[in-house]
């Protein structure tokens, strides 16, 4: 009889920890694939679940959204100019499913169909257009590669380049450019500068030789500003426009 009680004990806890090692407990980020002697049969929310031991199995896939690095390489552009690229791609999983029974290891795929992407777009384009529509090229990257991973049940949120390293003797000539243009623009804007100083000259000039002895005032102004040294002489000659101001400062004749 002891034996018999043993023997029912013993087996009860079999049945409860075979019980307990189905007991599964998804978060929230998380969605778990079931499959049940190696087929698919559910795909469990997050929660408490219970999944028959032995039987069945469950994976859990995270579907926040994840990065991975495209990994550095060289590209050579339309205008044949070596280029080192840098990127990365952001991806969120949307069906479990699909991510698990479609695609071996989605992450390096996707990884993967992303660096073959970017050397097909940015070798169709210029350097120019590359250092300029960097946003719009990367755009165009990622449609192609969501166009491919939508069958794995992956959603490629954006793909953003990094970094663009160019050859160094590219970067000289570049930097002889910009200082180029700099001095163009400043060229330009010195010459603007002094036209307007002109224009307002002229009109200064003109407000002047119109009111009688003010351009003679203005003349003594500056010679009494000059402030010479005690020591050494400053000689004006001083043209007749400037006597008749004086004349007209005095009133005569």
């Amino acid at each position: 009889m002891d034996v018999l009680i043993g023997l029912i004990t013993y087996l009860w806890w079999v049945v409860l920890l075979f019980l307990a090692a189905g007991i599964k407990v998804i978060n929230q980020y998380e969605r778990g694939v079931v499959l049940t002697l190696g087929r698919y049969s559910s795909t469990k929310e997050p929660g408490l679940k219970f999944v028959w031991p032995i039987f069945q199995r469950i994976i859990r896939v995270d579907i926040r959204i994840a990065t991975s690095d495209i990994p550095s390489q060289e590209v050579i552009t339309r205008d044949n100019v070596p280029v080192g690229i840098n990127a990365v791609v952001y991806f969120q999983v949307e069906q479990a499913a699909d991510a698990v029974l479609k695609i071996q290891d989605y992450i390096f795929a996707i990884t993967q169909y992303a660096q073959t992407a970017l050397r097909d777009v940015i070798g169709g384009v210029q350097l120019d257009d590359l250092l300029t529509e960097r946003i719009k090229i990367a755009e165009e990257i990622k449609k192609i590669v969501d166009e491919e991973t939508v069958a794995w049940g992956v959603n490629v949120t954006a793909i953003k380049i990094q970094d663009i390293e160019l050859p160094a003797d590219m970067k000289r000539v570049m930097a002889k450019q910009a200082e180029a243009e700099r001095e163009k623009r400043a060229v330009i804007i010195r010459a603007e500068g002094e036209m307007a100083a002109g224009a307002d000259l002229a009109k200064a000039a003109q407000m002047l030789s119109a009111a009688p002895g003010a351009l003679s005032l203005r003349t003594l102004e500056t010679i009494e500003k000059l402030n010479p040294d005690p020591s050494k002489m400053i000689i004006f000659a001083l043209p007749t426009e400037i006597l008749e101001g004086f004349k007209a400062l005095t009133g005569r004749k």
